[in-house]
């Protein structure tokens, strides 16, 4: 996969200019380029940033994107990081670099972003039926040799909307059976029965061509480690089952996906128990929360837990924010609230206070709740805060943080913000 369609739009993000669109940046910094803005090296704490602002380690990350390569080349899997954690098309690139196969998406606005930014294999991890989406896809198809495009099908009547929304397409879109992770979880086919009555729909089509199995581990109730892999050895199974019924005839390769954020490493076992097919396998992963990991949901979740000798993600999110008030010995509100961090799953951690150029641990602070623009503080009496210091918290969710922010400093450990990732959300 080559970076010379994305260096036209990259260099682009760069020549955007700084101005009131973008939350945090230092307000003289208006007018500048984001690359000149960039290229002064502005520190995050004396630098002119206001507050509230998202930082976004610049060590931490790289760490990340080496620990994910790592892992997938030692086991042998194929990787493609779901795009819609980040939607920031400079770190699709850097995933690439670090290995990627391609980007897994799940909405078709998605799939327009990382188009424009040069994104050549692309995995839905979704069903498709949208007609104008569909057409979309297959004129990029039409346009571009290069392009590989992957989606979801879970029912005949979705393959019948698809075949109708494609007629006349100059190449078929690949499409893979989503095998359900059980009764009441989210899409997908509930039984194998049902898979084959899908793959047959695909068969009877000019517009579709049947690519693999892939389905969503996450997603299988009252998941434990056994419950999930026995959910992919079925995913696994049935793979093996539409190979010897002949349906991947004319494939250079299978599909067989899966992989969250919290079972990778089941993934990694099972996948490495499939049988030798008739073809390659591609053994897809597609786990997105790693680029940033976090100090709440993952860091409980992640599979480097169950596995210590294969490494540990580290958090790279910090959430700065001001204290703007203290009320009364017991409380403290800062100015960032549900606008600006994560709070689906947990709330903010409150971890370090500055003041005066000094660093603390944010002993007795504790984040019991946001408002729009507020956080409010329990404090202990040994809670040292007053109005103007600076609180740094760690957030809850990668892809709930990404989204509140369209331009992120990314900042090395000295404060030195040495580049700024744009998102599209």
């Amino acid at each position: 996969m080559s970076a010379d369609s994305a260096a036209a739009p990259l260099a682009a993000l760069a020549a955007d200019r700084v101005d009131h669109r973008f939350k945090g940046l230092p307000p003289d910094a208006d007018g500048l380029s984001v690359g000149e803005l960039a290229a002064q090296r502005r520190n995050l704490f004396t630098g002119g940033f206001t507050t509230p602002v998202l930082a976004l380690s610049a060590e931490r990350l790289t760490h990340n994107l080496e620990l994910m390569e790592t892992y997938a080349t030692r086991h042998g899997l194929a990787f493609a990081p779901h795009g819609k954690t980040s939607m920031a098309p400079r770190l699709f690139w850097r995933q690439i670099e670090h290995g990627a196969w391609g980007i897994t998406l799940a909405v078709p606005h998605q799939v327009r972003v990382a188009r424009e930014f040069g994104i050549d294999r692309i995995f839905l991890a979704n069903e498709l039926v949208d007609p104008a989406a569909l057409r979309r896809i297959a004129a990029e198809l039409a346009r571009d040799p290069d392009f590989r495009f992957v989606c979801y099908v879970d029912s005949v009547r979705g393959v019948e909307l698809m075949d109708a929304a494609l007629r006349g397409s100059a190449r078929p879109v690949d499409v893979v059976v989503e095998l359900a992770a059980g009764e009441g979880a989210r899409t997908g086919v509930r039984t194998e029965a049902g898979c084959a009555a899908v793959a047959d729909a695909v068969a009877a089509t000019r517009t579709l061509r049947l690519a693999g199995v892939a389905g969503y581990e996450g997603e299988v109730p009252d998941a434990d480690p056994e419950r999930v892999r026995a959910w992919l050895r079925r995913l696994t199974g049935l793979a093996a089952a539409f190979d010897e019924a002949g349906r991947f005839k004319g494939l250079d390769e299978v599909v067989v996906s899966a992989g969250g954020s919290a079972w990778f490493d089941a993934v990694a076992d099972v996948f490495a128990e499939i049988p030798e097919l008739s073809l390659p396998v591609l053994k897809l992963l597609r786990s997105g929360a790693y680029v940033s990991h976090d100090d709440g949901h993952y860091r409980k979740l992640t599979p480097f837990t169950r596995v210590p000798e294969e490494g540990a993600l580290h958090p790279a999110f910090r959430l700065w924010s001001q204290v703007v008030s203290r009320p009364s010995a017991e409380q403290a509100f800062t100015n960032a609230g549900k606008r600006d961090a994560a709070y689906d799953l947990d709330l903010p951690l409150a971890q370090v206070v500055r003041r005066d150029g000094l660093e603390r641990p944010a002993a007795g602070i504790e984040v019991t709740g946001l408002s729009d623009q507020h956080a409010w503080l329990r404090t202990a009496p040994e809670a040292d805060l007053e109005v103007g210091d600076w609180v740094g918290m760690g957030l809850s969710h990668p892809c709930t943080s990404f989204d509140k922010w369209q331009l992120i400093p990314l900042v090395e450990a000295d404060g030195t913000v040495v580049d700024y990732i744009r998102t599209f959300f």
